[in-house]
C-alpha cells in the first residue's frame, strides 16, 4: 500500500506548471540546441509528458555566432514540424526567436525583421560577460516601437548577483523577466539558483521557460519536477505563459 501511493505522488508531481513553453532551442541544426528534427521531436514527447501543450521555439540570433535569417529558421522549424507529422503528433508549435543585444540583432528588430511572439511580446537576452552599453535605452526604444521585452534568464548574468537594484530597475520600468526552469533546479549552479528563487519571492518571475538544448536538460526538468521545492516555489508564480497570447 506503501508503495503504491508513493508512485502515485512522483507521477502527479510530475506535472510542470505552465502549457506553454516560450524559449527552448528546438529548431533543428540552427544554434547550440538540437541537432536534428528526430531529437527534437524525442524531446517534445518528453516535455507533453509534464503537460506542455504549446511551444513557441526560440532559437539563437547572435551576430557572428548565430546570425539566422528569418527564412533560414522557418525551413529548419518546417523540418520540426514535417516529422511530428510523421509521428502522428499535433502538439502546437511555432517559433519566435531569442535576440541578443548587438548590432546584428538590432538590425532584424528595427528593420521589422524580427519573428515575435504573439501580440508583438519578443525575447532579449544580454551578454553573458557585461550589461549591453545603452541597455535601458534599447528597452525604452522597443516598447516605443510597440514591442513588449521580455529579458530572458536574468538570473544568469553574473554581473547583476551583486547589484540586485539592476533587478528593480529593469523589471519597474516595464521589462517583463523570463526565468529558467534549469536555474531553479539547479542545473547551472547555486548561484543562478538562488537569484532565480529571490525572483521568484520578488513577483518578478512572469514566465518561466525551459530553455532546453539536450537530453540532460530535459532530464534535469524531468527529476526537478518531482520535488516538494518545485511545488511550493510554483504556488508563489503567477506566469503569463498561458495567458499573454
Amino acid at each position: 500500500m506503501f508503495n503504491f501511493f508513493k508512485k502515485k505522488n512522483t507521477e502527479e508531481s510530475a506535472k510542470i506548471c505552465f502549457a506553454t513553453d516560450i524559449h527552448c532551442h528546438l529548431v533543428p541544426g540552427v544554434d547550440d540546441g538540437s541537432s536534428s528534427a528526430s531529437l527534437s521531436a524525442d524531446f517534445i514527447e518528453q516535455m507533453q509528458q509534464w503537460g506542455i501543450t504549446r511551444i513557441f521555439a526560440s532559437p539563437h540570433v547572435t551576430q557572428d555566432l548565430f546570425e539566422n535569417s528569418q527564412a533560414d529558421l522557418d525551413v529548419a522549424l518546417g523540418e520540426l514540424q514535417a516529422e511530428l507529422t510523421r509521428r502522428g503528433n499535433q502538439i502546437f508549435l511555432d517559433r519566435s526567436a531569442e535576440y541578443r543585444i548587438d548590432d546584428f540583432s538590432k538590425s532584424q528588430i528595427f528593420s521589422g525583421e524580427a519573428k515575435t511572439l504573439p501580440n508583438n511580446y519578443i525575447i532579449v537576452e544580454n551578454s553573458f560577460i557585461q550589461e549591453p552599453w545603452g541597455l535601458d535605452q534599447f528597452l525604452f526604444d522597443l516598447k516605443v516601437k510597440g514591442y513588449k521585452p521580455i529579458l530572458a534568464h536574468p538570473e544568469r548574468y553574473f554581473y547583476y548577483h551583486g547589484k540586485r537594484k539592476r533587478y528593480d530597475e529593469i523589471h519597474s520600468a516595464g521589462t517583463l523577466f523570463q526565468v529558467n526552469l534549469l536555474s531553479l533546479s539547479g542545473y547551472y549552479g547555486k548561484d543562478e539558483k538562488a537569484i532565480a528563487k529571490y525572483l521568484v519571492d520578488k513577483g518578478y518571475v512572469d514566465f518561466l521557460g525551459t530553455d532546453i538544448h539536450k537530453q540532460s536538460h530535459v532530464d534535469s526538468i524531468t527529476e526537478y519536477l518531482k520535488t516538494s521545492e518545485y511545488r511550493k516555489i510554483s504556488a508563489k508564480l503567477n506566469l503569463l505563459n498561458d495567458t499573454a497570447f
